[in-house]
């Protein structure tokens, strides 16, 4: 028998979630209904034939029963006034949809849908059943081509249309004063087409001006660095090589920063370690720079889930905001491990690059055996939802000089840093 989420859970779990609490998705549920509800005529406008990424994850719903089996369940176990999709031929029609989708500019945040996919599986992915499938390797592996695909026109000419100062644009006032416009190089270009983009995703990881991101300490290597623009999520300290990573705002070692490539080569270095956590929001710079003076020792981008979130046993809407720890052990994530100079004893440090929601791609700035400084480039996100983290080996921080996120307080009201600010000092 299949058990239907009450409507007041569902709500509690949604406001809980990344896409929420970044401001990618808007504040009042009830918006995501009028987008499921406009997608049903958007498909059946679109004469297209279904995308080839999007035919692929037709076949494996129709021909993988466990699949099919967790798919048609959790499309019930959404509350009946909530379900706007009943079968899989129309939440493959709705994902075609999807696929070809600049997000536009919408300036009042209760309706704010800058994640289509993350609306569209809103909350079905949310329910029992939806917990499960969106975990199964096939599943994910199928949607991970649906999500390059769309990487792909978000990376084309043809997304620039979102691009005008028109209503619902990206340069329309409101929309220029969320971003800060000003702030970055484009400001500069107003003059041209698009103002010099050539496709959504060059706008979302657009340069900000140097002025505006100041690096903190001088030439000091005693002060570590933000390595992006966000809100304080967690910080920990003397983190274990093995803990259970899905309860809440716990770290595992061993699954955080292995890969295929690497392994746990690197793991016992970090054991008895410091962690720190930040999540870009929608109007975050999205371009991430070097946290200490080092040398790149390794790179790797571990292929992992996207739209999964942390569970209880019992059912509570609180654990969805302590999701962000979790997925930065089971996400797609770029791993940088960062072996730093004398001045901090030759120890480590890793950026856990965290790709959140449909984060679309992970594009490294640097190469292994590089000497990095401070404040440097390190890599960017392309479009979607992303978080980071730090990993600092025991004895690289004395103190940490930004405060910790109030666990009791929503994730969207922690502490705000900006890239290259201090957030901690070397001891």
């Amino acid at each position: 028998m299949t058990a239907v989420l009450a409507p007041r859970e569902l709500h509690a779990r949604y406001q809980k979630t990344f896409g929420r609490a970044g401001g990618y998705l808007p504040r009042n549920p009830l918006a995501i209904d009028e987008f499921q509800k406009g997608l049903a005529q958007r498909a059946a406008d679109l004469k297209e034939e279904l995308d080839p990424s999007v035919r692929d994850f037709a076949a494996l719903l129709h021909s993988d029963g466990i699949v099919r089996m967790y798919v048609e369940k959790m499309l019930r176990e959404v509350p009946e006034e909530h379900r706007h999709i009943h079968s899989l031929d129309e939440l493959v029609d709705y994902l075609n949809v999807v696929v070809t989708w600049a997000p536009g500019f919408e300036r009042d945040p209760r309706k704010q849908i800058f994640l289509p996919m993350s609306a569209l599986f809103g909350y079905m992915r949310l329910t029992p059943a939806g917990m499960v499938v969106f975990r199964l390797p096939q599943f994910n592996d199928r949607l991970r081509g649906v999500l390059q695909k769309w990487c792909t026109y978000l990376n084309s000419p043809e997304s620039t249309h979102v691009l005008t100062t028109r209503d619902g644009g990206w340069f329309s006032q409101p929309a220029v004063e969320l971003n800060k416009l000003y702030e970055y190089e484009c400001w500069d270009h107003r003059d041209r087409d698009h103002w010099g983009f050539s496709s959504f995703n060059d706008f979302f990881h657009r340069p900000v001006k140097d002025e505006y991101r100041p690096l903190a300490g001088g030439g000091d290597p005693g002060v570590i660095v933000a390595p992006n623009d966000g809100t304080v999520y967690n910080i920990r300290r003397n983190v274990a090589r093995q803990a259970d990573f899905w309860i809440k705002e716990q770290y595992s070692l061993e699954t955080m920063l292995s890969g295929p490539e690497c392994g746990d080569e690197y793991v016992n270095r970090f054991v008895r370690g410091d962690v720190y956590q930040a999540f870009l929001s929608v109007n975050s710079f999205h371009r991430w720079n070097v946290p200490v003076d080092g040398t790149i020792k390794h790179l790797e981008i571990v292929p992992g889930l996207m739209f999964s979130a942390a569970e209880n046993e019992t059912p509570d809407p609180e654990t969805f905001t302590h999701s962000q720890s979790y997925q930065a052990h089971v996400n797609t994530r770029g791993l940088a491990f960062i072996e730093c100079g004398p001045e901090l004893g030759n120890r480590m440090v890793c950026a856990v690059v965290i790709g959140m929601e449909e984060v679309s791609s992970i594009s490294w700035s640097v190469n292994m055996g590089d000497t990095v400084q401070r404040g440097q480039e390190l890599g960017y996100f392309s479009y979607g939802g992303s978080s980071m983290a730090l990993v600092f080996e025991q004895g690289i921080v004395d103190e940490f000089t930004v405060p910790a996120n109030d666990p009791h307080e929503h994730p969207d009201d922690g502490p705000t840093v900006f890239v290259r600010s201090q957030i901690a000092r070397a001891r």
